[in-house]
């Protein structure tokens, strides 16, 4: 079959199961369609999606898309699906003989069949009593039969019901597996709880579920739910509050109803402590509306954030006494070159100062204060921690400093069963933390951080504040500047290669505003192999692909042989989407890079021994974080399990585990955050306009060690470092922290 993204019907037989995942349903099947009408038997095919409850000799009326994949063929993706029993006694006997019914094999299913023929289902549903007639089947087995195929319609049943109501297969697994027998009562009577509960069930689903089941457009269930998920949906864009008025007229246009119905439910939901209400401290009698509104554990969070700072501001330092002058003077000859009066004020602050911040771009000698500073209190004996929000960055930080570092969930010692268990009531064993990479904390990691850093300790926070901000909700660094809570270095004079690294230079110029890009060569050919940054022109998304790969598996390896294209080579594009965005490059380079062996499919993609490979989400049990990168070591299509390498740990992953992994040949500018790269390759083009800002430049230039290839339009460059307007976050953090100063 050609590939194909239109929607398409099929309707047909399952012949057999060739993978089922347990957790998710995830399946592969082999499927025979109808025949045409007078039409000659069609050939099996293979489908693969979520499946729940289906078993071989159904017949299934599927919608979804013909896909090919490179090693298995044409393969037909299935979007969403209705079923039926078998009506003939092949299919039945087919059906009753998967093993489906604890109790039927095969031979008993020939039996069954034998005695009852395509009056089989009607028997085991309400005349199972006559099970006992054949041969074998005694009294407790036929009890046995029966309730297992009783448990067995019902959850049939239940599927059928929930797709009926626009539950999706996928959807559908997760429901049973949250509320089991109950899912149909829960859907029915509070459909908008399971957009609260349930992880990839967001209000959106469980709005059109609602809807469904006729609920009212008005109705204070589906208002309250949608003002909370216009919350959710703020903070994913990085704000921890929002204005009162604003997310009034937010919410009313997105559930289209009044503005006063939905002012009445934010009463009730402040009311019930579901939203926290706060006023400015100067509105003695603050007009209806002029609030700003926070989810509690975003305002617990910030709180902590502010008790924390002025505590430790209050209480008195527990270092050992430190002659400053005389240490930075040691610390210069041990170093072998005179400090920059801005590095010796950055260490003076950290010593002198309980809480201090050290911010400064590339190349301005963050590392070498550190540095310093490190090597001034082990000498002292002072107990320093350093940390950084990534294993990548950590690793950096250990290197440049001489100390030991570890990202900031392992040094928190976090337990998924408790949380932290480095926290306020049992703080870090230290005296001095340094935190590098500040910029990528949000709010909630800030705060759990801070919340365990002993009363009498010092803290240094150390981040680069043009970068982009944090992933998760929240200004931390930004905040605590503009509050002036803490004083601040600002380290600006450029020091790497003598001003010389086209990267440093090429850096500082986007974030002072400058557009015109570094020379452009137009060929692979013409590009300079002596300077640390190149501009490659490429005039669309295809030119842009193309020369990405070139640069991967022909010009770096005869230009800079002792560099791995996989392990030392790192692509970072602005989207996801796109012939030049993060999902089609990864599946041209794996293929260029790695096109050979036998690999493992998944609902993510292909996983083949040797690839390069992204953690995207927290795995406290392995001690992998989200931006974990690896290498596949080894893959096991039959047992569906793969290992990895992670900073020299090998773990294994079962198939369910791989939907928490992507390809990451390319990744995204985002994803980079905090991590340092020999070379980097970024593609940049005018179509990436919806990410194109400074700030997500200037973190791209900034994540290259050695060498920085920027392929594609000159334009799309300029039109990046113009949009020098990084989008405002809304927060509540510098109004606590100035509160708790007063208090």
């Amino acid at each position: 079959m050609p590939e194909s993204h239109e929607p398409t019907a099929l309707t047909g037989v399952v012949e057999r199961i060739i993978f089922l995942n347990e957790e998710n349903h995830y399946t592969i099947a082999e499927f025979r369609p109808d025949a045409a009408q007078g039409g000659a038997k069609p050939e099996p095919v293979t489908i693969v999606g979520a499946l729940p409850g289906v078993e071989c000799g159904e017949t299934l009326h599927l919608t979804g898309e013909w896909t090919r994949h490179s090693q298995h063929g044409a393969q037909f993706k299935i979007s969403s699906f209705k079923s039926e029993l078998p009506a003939g006694v092949y299919g039945i006997r087919k059906y009753l003989g998967s093993g489906l019914v604890p109790g039927i094999g095969r031979v008993y299913a020939n039996k069954i069949v034998d005695e009852f023929g395509t009056d089989t289902f009607r028997v085991l549903s309400e005349e199972s009593g006559r099970l006992r007639d054949v041969a074998g089947i005694g009294r407790k087995r036929a009890a046995a039969i029966k309730q297992a195929w009783d448990g067995k319609r019902a959850e049939r049943e239940l599927y059928i019901f929930l797709q009926t109501y626009g539950v999706s297969p996928s959807q559908c697994v997760k429901l049973v597996k949250q509320y089991g027998a109950q899912a149909k009562a829960v859907l029915m009577t509070e459909p908008y709880r399971v957009a609260r509960e349930i992880e990839g069930i967001g209000f959106k689903t469980a709005d059109k579920i609602a809807i469904n089941l006729g609920f009212a457009n008005d109705a204070p269930p589906r208002l309250e739910a949608g003002i909370l998920f216009a919350m959710e949906t703020l903070q994913e864009e990085g704000h921890t509050a929002f204005g009162e008025e604003a997310l009034r007229d937010l919410s009313a246009e997105m559930l289209d109803t009044s503005a006063s119905l939905v002012t009445a439910r934010i009463e009730a939901l402040v009311a019930t402590r579901q939203l926290v209400r706060h006023f400015p401290p100067s509105a003695a009698d603050p007009l209806p509306g002029s609030g700003l509104l926070q989810l509690p554990v975003l305002d617990r969070a910030e709180s902590k954030i502010a008790e924390v700072v002025a505590r430790l501001r209050r209480v008195p330092s527990g270092l050992p006494p430190i002659k400053v002058e005389a240490a930075l003077g040691w610390a210069e000859a041990r170093a072998g070159f005179q400090f920059h009066e801005l590095q010796r004020h950055a260490v003076r602050s950290a010593l002198e100062h309980k809480v201090s911040v050290l911010t400064g771009g590339p190349g301005t000698g963050k590392t070498s204060t550190l540095r310093s500073l490190v090597s001034i209190l082990k000498a002292k004996g002072v107990r320093v921690h350093l940390a950084a929000p990534t294993g990548r960055a950590a690793q950096r930080l250990a290197e440049t400093t001489g100390g030991f570092a570890s990202t900031i969930h392992r040094l928190l010692k976090y337990d998924p069963a408790v949380g932290f268990t480095s926290n306020e009531s049992h703080p870090l064993a230290t005296d001095f933390l340094i935190v590098d990479e500040v910029s990528m904390l949000d709010t909630r990691l800030a705060s759990a951080l801070l919340q365990a850093v002993p009363a009498r300790a010092h803290l240094l926070l150390v981040g680069d504040t043009d970068q982009l901000p944090s992933v998760g909700p929240g200004n931390v660094l930004q905040d605590l500047i503009t509050a002036s809570r803490a004083p601040v270095t600002r380290l600006s004079v450029i020091f790497r290669q003598k001003g010389q690294s086209g990267i440093v230079v090429t850096a500082h110029a986007v974030n002072s505003g400058d557009a015109a890009p570094p020379p452009v060569a137009q060929t692979i050919e013409e590009v300079d192999t002596a300077g640390d940054l190149a501009f490659l022109a490429a005039d669309s998304a295809e030119d842009c692909l193309r020369k990405v790969i070139r640069l991967c598996t022909e010009f770096i390896p005869r230009h800079y042989p002792r560099c791995d294209p996989v392990a030392d080579v790192q692509v970072m594009a602005p989207m996801h989407k796109g012939v030049a965005g993060v999902a089609n490059l990864n599946l041209q380079l794996q293929e260029a890079l790695n096109g050979r062996g036998r690999g493992i499919r998944t609902q993510s993609g292909e996983f083949r021994p040797g690839d390069k490979v992204i953690q995207l989400r927290n795995n406290y049990d392995k001690n992998l974080f989200n931006g974990d990168i690896g290498t596949v070591t080894s893959v096991d299509p039959d047992a569906g399990a793969i290992k990895a390498d992670f900073d020299g740990e090998s773990h294994a992953f079962t198939r369910a585990e791989m939907g928490d992994m992507a390809l990451a040949y390319a990744i995204s500018i985002h994803k980079s955050q905090g991590s340092e790269y020999p070379v980097v390759i970024v593609p940049l083009l005018k179509a990436h306009f919806m990410m194109l800002q400074r700030n997500l430049l200037y973190t791209a230039i900034t994540r290259g060690r050695n060498k920085v290839f920027i392929v594609g339009e000159p334009a799309a460059y300029a039109m990046a470092v113009r949009n020098g307007e990084s989008k405002l976050r809304v927060t509540h953090l510098r109004e606590k922290l100035a509160a708790c100063a007063g208090s």
